[in-house]
């Protein structure tokens, strides 16, 4: 899991870093918001960690700013603000989660937990998509009854991206925004014969087409 961390204390950065660190965690650390925009237009991200206060850009604007770009990677702030408006300005942001100071580490990871578990980050074993359908997060793929499929790379990402926004409307441009960085990017037209190849492993309408919008994994 790729962690982008945003917090200009020195001293609370390094902490945070080398704790996460220790429970496998790649984590990328910042001190400043532009340094963060930057990171996060030129790299894919599994989960943010924004303090809010911190110097060019705060992190209820860069969060609410990278939202408006349809970048939905979870996001919690960690963060001294804790009146029930900073609450409110926060989750409005686009935030998933939100930590006060001071916390306890442990905290922290029981947080980071829930969100892998809510958005289905590094899940193994596998996951029930319809009825007779299995996907397999450890082989990447998919047994449709009898039957079983196994993906490609790109194709194994955008399922596992669909199954993290299950029941959501995607655009072509949202699943490649949250999937690749700018420069690898591929081509609308690829994406949509992936799902397209997708589909033929899945009962026909469980990935379905939403007119103007996307595409959304139906699942109940």
């Amino acid at each position: 899991m790729k962690i982008l961390l945003l917090e200009d204390d020195i001293i609370l950065n390094e902490i945070i870093e080398e704790h996460l660190t220790t429970l496998n965690y790649q984590v990328n650390s910042v001190i400043n918001g532009d340094h963060a925009e930057e990171l996060i237009y030129d790299e894919a991200f599994d989960l943010f960690l924004f303090d809010v206060n911190v110097p060019n850009i705060n992190g209820f604007d860069l969060l609410k700013s990278i939202r408006s770009n349809n970048i939905n990677t979870p996001a919690i702030f960690i963060t001294s603000r804790n009146t029930s408006d900073d609450l409110k300005i926060g989750f409005n942001s686009g935030a998933d989660d939100y930590i006060k100071k001071p916390f306890d580490l442990s905290e922290l990871e029981l947080r980071i937990e829930n969100i892998k578990r809510l958005r289905q980050i590094e899940s193994y074993g596998s996951i029930k998509i319809s009825d007779g359908i299995i996907y397999n997060y450890e082989s990447k793929s998919i047994k449709n009854q009898t039957i079983e499929y196994s993906l490609s790379k790109v194709e194994s990402k955008i399922l596992e991206y669909f199954i993290k926004n299950k029941n959501k409307a995607l655009s072509i441009e949202e699943i490649s925004i949250n999937n690749w960085t700018y420069d690898e990017m591929p081509e609308a037209t690829t994406i949509r014969t992936y799902i397209k190849n997708l589909r033929k492993k899945l009962h026909k309408d469980t990935i379905i087409t939403i007119k103007s919008i996307g595409y959304k994994l139906d699942i109940n």
